[in-house]
């Protein structure tokens, strides 16, 4: 009876281990469940405050442990996840290695001891190790489930009695070993790609062979031919592809002609890059009545030679994209296809797939049709030539130039005013020699004969998504790939901010859509001219989403569409060619395509558009440095474009160069780094580097095999 009276009471004291065991025991005996603090005292029998601040400690003890979980604060379940998890392993060349659990959840340092030699990206089982006390958990690689990547790009090292591939990969801390057989012809100093073939346990360095050599190290194409081999990217088109795109016969057919909509007495041209080939689309224009005019949008019509599951179709799929090197393109098609074929130049018949508007005088789409036409360019214009008849008024076909420049900056005003944001940046270009040396930089700048051509594609795109998208509202739209923009983290806006406000700017962080989108237009137009306005830029267009392909729609944010797809450069993007295809199958009465077919295709179309653009960046980044190569000791004002806690990157401000200026080259003083305000402040001297800040360098080193520029202060 005492007894009974006792537990009645509760508990009033205990040992810390008693306690700690006492939790655990109730956890494991409900370990579906999820407890408050108030639940456990009650089931527990903690009575006294003691005790329960004791509870308090031990459970958060065990959740550092990761005995415990917290879905939600003041919530406490037992881990269910175990300790052998899977997932992706992250490789650092300085060791510091992760995992990241396909569960979500904190990434997991890897020792390299533990590491098993697992190569970056590779999916992974890890063993979490017994948790240390105030530690971060550690884990240790027990099998590699799959190999991610197992090729690299460097410079060979060979000598008479073995050779090594030697890589500047952030990803790989060991040079490659490669046995004297397996070099393929290779030679020291050859730039070459290889292929690791095994990593033995016991050994320092993976075992590798040589599966191409590009050439010497220096030379322009082959460091242009190792940025695409260090990104994954193809720098030759397979032979048997070539050969399938000679058989198709480049004449149209009367059956052709019979079937289209025939556009070659209507004037029509195309208005390009003075360096392009591969002309993908044509504008024509004609008057219908006094306030009324007919404007053809007409895109090359690759879907009638490129058919579904072809050989040249299967190469168009894997490469999804044309690559825009500096000095070169990588094309998607085959040369046959996309310069001569399919290329809408002047003066041939050509297929094409057409958007036909009927707009009035105010841009108004007033009626449109989607058909199959045949065109036959008038000329073919270079945006200068374009440029110069919308400044002077004069030269060829300059009254239709006028009209369609007119009713494009109708249409452009009436975007902006729905709350389209206009990033409208400014690309480095370099003029080169023909042996790709960088001659000088130069920039390109987006004038009213870019924005006439770039309204009238932007209208066709969102047209087509909205004839198949916009359906009656008992009806379920068709798949279909849509070009999609997700609306920006409220958060990184929040930062974007804070940054601005050190330059005196501000942006609306809350409100519609429509009301952020219009205060950041206001924020580009501000900086517009400004030396931070390149920073400004950039930081903003961090703060957006990336836009991507998928069959889910949910609008175009940055343009303020509902409905976006791409349509218009079927010759070097693959989602235009899908949509070209669905088009012509939903226009004919088919049924609606595969949803997981297209979605897959939609996720490779982006993430081969991200690694595209990835390396696009390099070679620029190549030719910067080069440039800079022979500029060293130059003096340049520049501004910070970056601050890290192991230096400051400084913007060139007449070349858009940038570099590094190293912490030890900081001068004699130690620096703090301030993440929060993106600056470094010295402990003694106080000296500060702000983001932005205007400063003079001279340039101290440029390593063309890391793309890296060192410059130095030169106050």
């Amino acid at each position: 009876m005492a007894k009974k009276k006792k537990e009645k009471k509760g508990i009033k004291r205990m040992k810390k281990r008693d306690l700690a065991e006492l939790i655990a025991s109730h956890f494991q005996l409900h370990a579906e469940q999820t407890f408050g603090l108030k639940q456990l005292f009650r089931g527990l029998k903690l009575t006294t405050h003691p005790l329960k601040m004791l509870c308090v400690d031990v459970l958060n003890e065990m959740i550092e442990d990761g005995f415990l979980v917290e879905p939600e604060k003041g919530e406490f379940k037992l881990n269910g996840k175990g300790q052998i998890l899977t997932g992706i392993f992250q490789r650092k060349s300085n060791g510091k290695n992760s995992f990241t659990p396909d569960e979500g959840g904190a990434p997991i340092f890897i020792a390299e001891r533990n590491a098993a030699h697992a190569m970056n990206g590779d999916r992974v089982r890890v063993a979490l190790c017994a948790r240390r006390k105030r530690k971060e958990p550690e884990g240790e690689v027990i099998e590699i489930l799959e190999r991610a990547k197992t090729t690299f790009v460097g410079t060979l090292k060979v000598t008479k009695n073995y050779a090594f591939l030697l890589t500047e990969s952030s990803t790989l801390a060991n040079d490659i070993f490669i046995p004297k057989e397996k070099l393929k012809g290779g030679k020291d100093g050859d730039k070459a790609v290889v292929r690791i073939t095994e990593w033995p346990d016991e050994a320092k360095n993976p075992f590798g062979e040589v599966v191409d050599v590009l050439g010497k190290a220096g030379d322009n194409n082959t460091e242009m031919h190792a940025i695409l081999a260090e990104y994954g990217l193809p720098y030759t088109y397979p032979a048997s592809v070539e050969a399938a795109a000679e058989k198709l016969p480049a004449e149209i057919t009367p059956e052709d002609y019979a079937e289209r909509e025939d556009f070659r007495t209507v004037t029509t041209f195309t208005i390009d890059p003075k360096d392009a080939k591969d002309f993908d689309d044509a504008l024509s224009i004609r008057p219908l009545k006094p306030g009324l005019w007919e404007v053809g949008v007409h895109i090359a019509d690759v879907s009638h030679y490129v058919k579904e599951g072809g050989a040249i179709d299967k190469e168009a799929v894997k490469r999804a994209t044309s690559v825009y090197l500096v000095d070169r393109t990588i094309p998607m098609l085959p040369e046959r296809l996309c310069n001569f074929i399919c290329s809408l130049r002047p003066n041939e018949e050509k297929l094409a797939y057409s958007v036909i508007f009927t707009l009035n005088d105010n841009a108004e789409v007033k009626d449109y049709r989607i058909r199959h036409t045949v065109i036959k360019s008038d000329r073919r214009f270079t945006y200068e030539e374009a440029q110069a008849i919308i400044e002077t008024g004069t030269g060829d076909y300059t009254y239709e130039i006028l009209e369609l420049n007119r009713l494009a900056q109708q249409l452009r005003a009436r975007r902006m005013a729905a709350g389209s944001i206009d990033f409208d940046r400014v690309e480095v270009k370099f003029e080169i020699d023909e042996k790709g040396k960088p001659l000088s930089v130069y920039f390109k700048q987006s004038k009213e004969a870019n924005k006439l051509i770039e309204e009238f594609m932007l209208l066709a795109n969102r047209t087509v998504a909205e004839h198949i998208g916009k359906v009656p509202k008992n009806k379920k739209p068709k798949v279909f790939p849509y070009r999609i923009h997700d609306l920006p983290d409220p958060m990184k806006l929040e930062n974007l901010n804070q940054f601005i406000a050190r330059f005196g700017y501000k942006i609306r962080t809350g409100g519609s859509k429509t009301e952020v989108s219009r205060s950041l237009n206001r924020l580009l137009s501000d900086v517009s001219g400004k030396k931070e306005q390149n920073l400004i830029e950039t930081v903003s267009l961090r703060a957006m989403q990336k836009a991507r392909y998928s069959i889910h729609n949910i609008g175009h944010y940055g343009l303020a569409f509902d409905y976006y797809t791409h349509f218009t450069s079927p010759i070097r993007r693959y989602p235009d060619l899908m949509v070209h295809r669905l088009l012509t199958r939903y226009e004919a009465g088919g049924r609606t395509a595969q949803a997981d077919k297209y979605e897959e295709l939609c996720e490779h179309s982006s993430a081969m558009e991200q690694t595209a653009a990835s390396a696009e960046r390099a070679s620029v980044k190549y030719k910067q440095v080069e440039f800079m190569g022979e500029r060293i000791g130059n003096v340049y004002d520049g501004v910070i474009s970056g601050v890290t806690e192991w230096g400051i990157y400084v913007e060139i401000n007449e070349n858009k160069c940038e570099g590094m200026v190293p912490m030890r080259d900081l001068g004699d003083d130690y620096y703090e780094f301030d993440e929060k305000n993106y600056c470094l402040i010295g402990r003694r001297h106080h000296r500060k580097f702000s983001l932005g800040d205007p400063v003079k360098i001279k340039v101290a080193r440029a390593n063309l095999e890391k793309k890296q520029l060192d410059f130095t202060l030169a106050e």
